[in-house]
């Protein structure tokens, strides 16, 4: 795909007042779409996120051999095994969830899958993937490069029991095993030995997800998820919006002293966007519940934080923006993990912000921001989705600034550029 010119992204001089819906959750999707493939029956999933990742996600099923019935408003899913063994690729894009969740469903069909994707995809971390299928007796063929690609040698089945991970890298790597496990035939007893698992709410998340569906699943323990072999519900769902994807208009309304509401807004939720409440604050702005609307607005001042990302880690680019334009200095801490997202995003935040004339340092964790007189240049975003919401964030408030490629948040949000646009210009 060739990349477009750099899209100059707007500057408002006067507060946010807007009110605003945003896609549906692309963590909640891909997992509904996994859990309803290895269902005892078709699932529908209304509202669902019809984006890159998601797509990728339903097409990488079909290969698998569900069937996904797609319409603007719901996708149903027949489950279904592959019945050949001739050889398949599925193509995972950029998207952490189809190339960690899927390896642990290719086991369970018959015949060799291979897992490619993106040139950046192929730096993300997948040895944890790799190492804990061949645990479990699953036969993968990496080349000893412990990333993509890979191929799956799938015999129909996988056996489970006892298995030890180190998954500090990425939670993905135990939601994607967790998934899988009820298929299993001895299920799992899943055990995570290492620094602390960072992103948590999304283990929580999937945990949900499978107990929603009939799963037995123990997490009385810490670091520890016992799931029960089984038959996984069949289950119609609907998909919440993205509270991460809100994020970026929320940090419009800090960035600019405004308000926005956002629709929809879950009343529980185990999507790590809720942290949005309490980042708020930390930056002196407020949150409060109209209705089905949650608002979030500005304080008299952008105070400096001093926050530990290290649950919420996608929430960081954001947030660095928008400590990027406060009144002080912030100390963002517990996101080392970043550095294996679709790009190092820790030393792009710090690269690009000093770009325009910020000082950012990078720390062993996170990032060290003093703000500064800021001016317009390109952007870079490394084709990284939340690169582009911190680039455009900025960009309220730093005249001439172009983003170098704002398509690509067609990763988990179509047309955000002129929604935006709408929105804000």
């Amino acid at each position: 795909m060739e990349t477009p010119l750099p899209w100059l992204a707007p500057y408002r001089d006067a507060p946010l007042d807007a009110r605003v819906l945003v896609p549906s959750s692309k963590s909640l999707t891909n997992r509904a779409l996994v859990l309803a493939a290895i269902a005892e029956g078709p699932s529908t999933v209304g509202r669902p996120l019809g984006s890159r990742d998601t797509t990728l996600m339903a097409d990488a099923l079909v290969t698998l051999g569900a069937d996904v019935e797609r319409t603007p408003a719901a996708w149903t899913v027949t489950p279904g095994r592959r019945t050949g063994t001739a050889p398949t690729t599925i193509d995972c894009g950029l998207a952490g969830t189809v190339m960690r969740f899927l390896p642990p469903v290719a086991a369970l069909g018959p015949g060799p899958v291979t897992f490619d994707g993106d040139e950046g995809a192929r730096a993300r971390p997948m040895g944890t993937t790799i190492s804990s299928l061949r645990a479990l007796g699953v036969e993968i063929d990496d080349a000893d490069r412990s990333a993509l690609p890979f191929t799956v040698h799938g015999t129909g089945g996988v056996a489970g029991g006892i298995l030890e991970v180190d998954a500090s890298a990425s939670s993905q790597f135990v939601s994607a095993l967790l998934l899988a496990a009820p298929a299993f035939d001895h299920g799992l007893d899943l055990r995570h030995v290492g620094a602390p698992l960072p992103s948590l709410p999304h283990v929580e998340m999937t945990v949900a997800e499978l107990r929603r569906r009939g799963v037995d699943v123990d997490d009385s323990q810490p670091d520890r998820w016992r799931v029960a072999p089984g038959a996984v519900a069949a289950l119609d769902v609907e998909i919440e919006p993205d509270l991460s994807n809100a994020g970026v208009f929320i940090g419009a309304a800090l960035a600019t002293g405004g308000r926005v509401a956002v629709r929809r807004w879950p009343h529980e939720t185990q999507q790590a966007g809720d942290a949005w409440h309490r980042i708020v604050r930390a930056f002196g702005g407020t949150s409060e519940r109209d209705g089905d609307d949650m608002v979030f607005a500005a304080g008299n001042t952008l105070s400096g934080v001093d926050l530990d990302l290290h649950d919420v880690g996608e929430l960081t680019p954001v947030v660095a923006a928008v400590a990027a334009l406060a009144d002080g200095p912030s100390h963002l801490r517990g996101v080392a993990h970043l550095r294996g997202h679709e790009t190092d995003r820790l030393a792009a935040l710090a690269t690009e912000i000093n770009r325009l004339g910020g000082h950012v340092t990078e720390t062993d964790d996170g990032l060290r921001i003093s703000p500064q007189p800021l001016h317009g240049a390109i952007f870079r975003t490394y084709h990284d989705h939340r690169m582009a919401h911190a680039a455009v964030v900025l960009a309220l408030r730093v005249p001439e600034l172009f983003v170098e490629n704002v398509r690509t948040t067609v990763k988990t949000y179509p047309n955000f550029a002129p929604v935006w646009e709408r929105l804000v210009a």
